[in-house]
């Protein structure tokens, strides 16, 4: 039987016309009319297996629309300067280091300046920036226009300001402008903390110079920790970032702020998937306070912390591998006052939970210098709370030094702990480990680590250690100095 191949063609696209058919594109608005996408909506007789999804084609025309009049290009001019570095930041560089192993991989977003500069070449910074405000105030990046002798503004609807720069913080790399103009465009501003991960955001912002460009994707995760970024939780991304995107706005899909584009991971400079945006809350914060004061003060703890894992928790009781674990006090700082000892947990502050280490610094970085805070601890396998008064940040890093570790005086000798299979060396600055056998193989205990405590306890001698470890039951943790780090690790036995 001859079958007619114009009669299978025609019953073939039946077929497909029929199966499209059964999805149907809506245009969904909610209570707030601004707020505005699109939705692909499958039936409820479908048989396909959606798993509730509820949306899976946002359109953001209308957020283009609304709020990229808001969105401001950046030029920031030097005169007369050496140009030593391909990323700008405050005097000349980024907040990473060259010599930071990560220098090549996270990288400051500004555009390319010329490759072979000479001595009397001007530097050209090209960034993006946002109006919060009706009166001319814009937020942008820092490392755009640090340094810089003149910032021109160039609005949407292509009028052009000279700007003044209100001040500059290097730490979040968040600037505050100011414009003398009156009843402009501004954005929304929305709340990070609503943010999840998977959901759509855009961005608005001039890569590479090409202005006003839009680009999509989802949110990759939040409170991101960088290296040298001790305050700042960022937003990960897979939107379309490269430089010239610095200091732009990142949109919800209500059309709010919820970031600012700062960053990327890339070995070649350009966007790989990974982008990151300093929360709107932290970057506004930080203008609040350049706006009243011209600089940004920040509470500090006084202390140097680890990140908790999951032997570590077992070895202090605790059930999660949740909180940021003390290894140094700094002498006379806020902590020290307080009573906060080397191996508390801080588990919350002010009642909000510090999940990662990381959270720490940031929640603290946030709050002024003389405010009392109330740390929720962890301590000898019980909740505890500790009233803090914030000291005022001065340096970098949450510790002015991680050279404070107690002289441990004790005769020099030679012994060891076969059970465990640690075998020790008495010196002046501690018990230092000389080799490692049985069940401390398993463990993250190295040759050469100094062995300072056991849990709370300090040790001095052998003694005092092999007792320490036998009151500590299967799970201890042993805080060391490596280097010049001081950390707890956990040893597990049978």
């Amino acid at each position: 039987m001859r079958i007619n191949r114009s009669c299978m063609l025609t019953a073939l696209l039946a077929v497909i016309l029929m199966t499209a058919g059964c999805d149907k594109v809506q245009q969904w608005s909610g209570k707030n009319q601004k707020e505005q996408v699109f939705v692909k909506e499958i039936p409820a007789d479908d048989k396909r297996n959606t798993h509730q999804v509820d949306m899976l084609l946002p359109d953001f025309t209308k957020l283009v629309e609304q709020q990229g009049p808001a969105v401001v290009n950046i030029q920031a001019t030097r005169k007369n300067i050496n140009i030593d570095d391909e990323f700008a930041g405050e005097n000349g560089s980024g907040s990473i280091p060259e010599n930071d192993p990560f220098y090549q991989y996270f990288r400051r977003l500004l555009p390319n300046v010329p490759q072979t500069p000479q001595a009397n070449d001007d530097e050209y910074n090209f960034g993006s920036g946002f109006i919060i405000s009706q009166d001319g105030y814009i937020l942008t990046n820092a490392h755009v226009v640090n340094g810089m002798n003149t910032i021109k503004v160039l609005l949407n609807d292509k009028h052009e300001f000279q700007a003044k720069l209100i001040g500059a913080d290097s730490q979040s790399d968040v600037a505050l402008l100011k414009i003398n103009a009156s009843d402009l465009p501004q954005v929304q501003l929305g709340n990070p903390k609503d943010l999840k991960v998977g959901e759509w955001v855009a961005a608005i912002g001039a890569p590479f110079g090409f202005d006003n460009s839009v680009t999509a994707g989802i949110v990759s995760a939040k409170g991101r920790s960088l290296p040298n970024e001790n305050y700042t939780p960022f937003i990960q991304t897979d939107v379309a970032i490269n430089p010239g995107n610095s200091g732009g706005p990142l949109f919800n899909l209500k059309g709010q702020v919820i970031g600012m584009n700062s960053q990327i991971y890339s070995r070649s400079g350009g966007f790989m998937g990974i982008s990151f945006a300093i929360p709107i809350d932290v970057a506004m914060n930080v203008a609040d306070q350049l706006k009243k004061a011209g600089k940004v003060q920040r509470g500090r703890l006084g202390v140097v912390i680890q990140e908790m894992n999951y032997n570590l928790a077992k070895s202090f009781g605790l059930s999660a591998a949740s909180g940021a674990l003390i290894t140094q006090v700094i002498p006379n700082g806020a902590a020290d006052k307080a009573g906060l000892q080397i191996g508390d947990i801080v588990l919350s502050v002010n009642g909000e939970t510090v999940t990662n280490s990381s959270d720490l610094p940031v929640m603290v970085g946030l709050l002024p210098p003389g405010k009392q805070v109330i740390l929720g601890i962890w301590r000898k396998g019980k909740k505890q709370e500790a009233k803090v008064v914030l000291d005022n940040m001065v340096s970098n890093s949450l510790a002015a030094s991680t050279n404070n570790n107690p002289v441990l005086p004790t005769e020099i000798e030679r012994s060891a702990n076969r059970n465990i299979g640690i075998n020790l060396r008495e010196t002046p600055k501690g018990l230092i480990v000389e080799d490692i056998g049985g069940w401390a193989v398993q463990s993250d205990i190295q040759r050469g680590d100094v062995i300072l405590a056991v849990g709370q306890i300090l040790v001095y001698d052998q003694a005092q250690f092999d007792k320490a470890v036998a009151e500590n039951g299967k799970h201890v943790p042993l805080l060391i100095k490596r280097g010049n780090n001081t950390l707890f690790v956990a040893l597990n036995l049978p």
